[in-house]
């Protein structure tokens, strides 16, 4: 007599079960996690005018590195730190007088719109541009947008790194 192999359906299933498991498994392992005593260092150990003793577990030990790691580098840009929202671009080039140009460009903009921050930038390979204002919503952007488009055909609203909005409005 011949033996048959048949596949068994449920077999096969909680073989690939177990082996997607194993492979989550492994990279969950692998996330970094920074000591918390390494983060709250301090030098002045000869200074002791008190004693604090802080007992956290494992688990708050390992939420706070989390989030301090993630927020880490959060939105710093050249050393500067903001957050998400838009700007108006309103000029973008890398031809050899890009630079004169956008130096003109705001220039420009800051006389027809004195009271609207500009800020030049410089990217690779070569590009100068000039944005303006700091907007948490398209919305906002948009208003300004419309004021903006009349002078400045080649505007257009992108994505940035704002400034921190002033807080003391009075």
């Amino acid at each position: 007599m011949s033996a048959k192999y048949y596949f068994c359906p449920m077999k096969g299933k909680y073989s690939l079960t177990c082996f997607f498991l194993c492979i989550t498994a492994g990279f969950l392992s692998a996330q970094p996690v920074a000591r918390t005593s390494d983060l709250f260092n301090r030098d002045d150990h000869n200074n002791r005018m008190g004693e604090l003793v802080i007992n956290q577990g494992l688990p708050l030990d390992t939420i706070i590195s989390r989030h301090i790691l993630a927020n880490k580098n959060l939105f710093r840009v050249n050393n500067h730190y903001g957050m998400e929202g838009f700007r108006i671009q309103i000029y973008a080039s890398n031809n050899r007088n890009a630079r004169e140009e956008s130096n003109k460009t705001r220039a420009e903009f800051m006389s027809k719109f004195p009271d609207i921050v500009s800020y030049p930038l410089y990217a690779e390979p070569g590009y100068f541009k000039v944005r303006v204002g700091d907007f948490r919503t398209r919305t906002e952007a948009m208003k300004l947008f419309q004021l903006i488009s009349k002078d400045f055909k080649d505007a257009y609203i992108v994505p940035d790194i704002i400034n921190f909005p002033d807080l003391n409005i009075k």
